[in-house]
């Protein structure tokens, strides 16, 4: 097993990575230049703030559907052809919103259908890399990832409303529009063509011990969901990631309550949200490159009880200033996702490694939101300030509850039909789904 850290210019130095890479990139900005731009679409035709919101809010519903039930397309398809696919698709129907006249319930109903198409592309994505990036690069590479999302969550809300004010709502949709098709042109003309991962299953005459060949009554959701629960480390690792950052990230949705409590406004509440994504992406960073690859897996439940740990102390209403640092320590601590992330890829089938992505986002985008709403229905009673250290208690409380279950070994013998990467694959430190394929931070 290597030792020595890659670079992230090694990782980008990977011909169909680095265009995958560019394309995700785009796929990524363009999602949030939608929803902003159809928010604001909404709102000048209704002038209706809860609709407005609802337009905003409609393109996560998308995830706890599609994630489940969709991301099995990325195991029963060839994986760029899914993702060009969904690009087609989405720039289609993005682009079609652009046109005048159409009601706002239809453009919600365009919007939710469109982002139907991120899960089974995030998943296709996600369950690619492990072929693309081997050895430590594949770590570098979803360290690499997770930085983009941040950054691309908070420049494409920017950038979204820089567009708006620049082209009408409607030109930010055709520019968004636009990405899309850029991206799936990336896609088709730099990313080699595999079969599937379930005819390949086949063709190596283990259809019937993955549960994912094409012939196989398993395949679907159900044969998904068997493999991650039915296998003690994999269990334990998306429960981990599930839990942790639900907890952590319940903060979130007190942004506006908190705010007000520190006598702030809307661009406090700015600081607010982007303290944790801020913290991420600078240990995101750092890890790969600083941290050698024998350790990273004994730092995953640490770094996930920091995380929930530094929130514990909001519940004594610091300073604004001390707020918004242990929000950074949270989000510091959230990086254990990063170093989660490989393993979990590693550890799955790689016949279903499409649907085992799925189920994990999906249940974490279910977990954050259900957290959130929580947290917002009990501010109304009590400071926000309570329930955020609260939140954090009862994350440290839910970490140390998986610790105990946590797989102990950190290398076991590769599983068929997966690319054996640097050396063995990890079963002792596991990966949460791809934290950058989701909401989830």
């Amino acid at each position: 097993m290597a030792q020595s850290a890659v670079t992230y210019r090694e990782v980008l130095e990977v011909r169909e990575y680095r265009y995958l890479f560019a394309a995700w990139g785009l796929s990524l900005a363009g999602d949030q230049m939608a929803k902003i731009a159809l928010s604001f679409l909404v709102f000048d035709s209704t002038r209706s703030t809860g609709l407005a919101a609802a337009a905003f809010a409609i393109s996560y519903v998308p995830w706890v559907i599609g994630g489940p039930l969709l991301s099995s397309l990325a195991d029963r398809l060839p994986r760029r052809a899914v993702m060009v696919f969904c690009d087609v698709i989405r720039a289609l129907l993005i682009g079609a919103m652009v046109l005048p006249g159409l009601p706002p319930g239809a453009l919600i109903g365009m919007l939710f259908v469109a982002g139907l198409f991120r899960p089974p592309f995030q998943t296709a994505r996600s369950a690619l890399l492990p072929e693309i990036l081997h050895g430590d690069r594949y770590v570098a590479g979803t360290a690499l990832d997770g930085i983009i999302y941040q950054l691309c969550t908070v420049g494409g809300f920017a950038g979204g409303g820089v567009l708006v004010a620049a082209l009408t709502a409607r030109g930010a949709l055709a520019f968004d529009a636009v990405t899309f098709a850029v991206s799936g042109l990336l896609i088709y003309s730099y990313v080699a063509s595999r079969p599937a991962a379930a005819q390949r299953a086949d063709d190596e005459g283990m259809g019937s011990r993955a549960g994912g060949g094409a012939g196989s009554r398993r395949r679907g959701l159900a044969a998904g969901a068997s493999v991650v629960f039915g296998d003690r480390a994999l269990r334990a690792y998306v429960l981990l990631f599930w839990l942790a950052s639900g907890f952590m990230y319940a903060s979130e949705g007190l942004a506006a309550p908190l705010s007000g409590l520190y006598g702030g406004g809307p661009g406090t509440g700015g600081l607010i949200v982007a303290a944790a994504p801020f913290g991420m992406c600078l240990t995101s960073a750092a890890l790969p490159r600083l941290v050698p690859p024998s350790i990273r897996s004994r730092l995953i439940v640490p770094l996930a009880a920091f995380g929930c740990a530094a929130l514990v102390l909001v519940w004594l209403r610091p300073p604004l200033w001390v707020v918004l640092c242990l929000l950074c320590a949270a989000g510091v601590g959230s990086t254990f996702s990063t170093l989660l992330n490989p393993l979990f890829g590693r550890a799955v089938p790689a016949a279903y490694r499409g649907r085992a992505f799925g189920i994990a986002v999906a249940g974490v985008s279910a977990t954050q939101g259900l957290a959130q709403i929580v947290a917002g229905v009990v501010a109304a009673h009590s400071r926000a300030t309570s329930v955020i250290g609260v939140s954090g208690a009862a994350g440290v409380v839910a970490v140390l509850a998986v610790a105990a279950v946590w797989p102990r070994h950190s290398a076991a013998p590769a599983r068929a039909g997966q690319p054996d990467l640097v050396g063995q694959p990890e079963r002792g430190g596991g990966t949460a789904p791809d934290s950058s394929a989701g909401p989830a931070r």
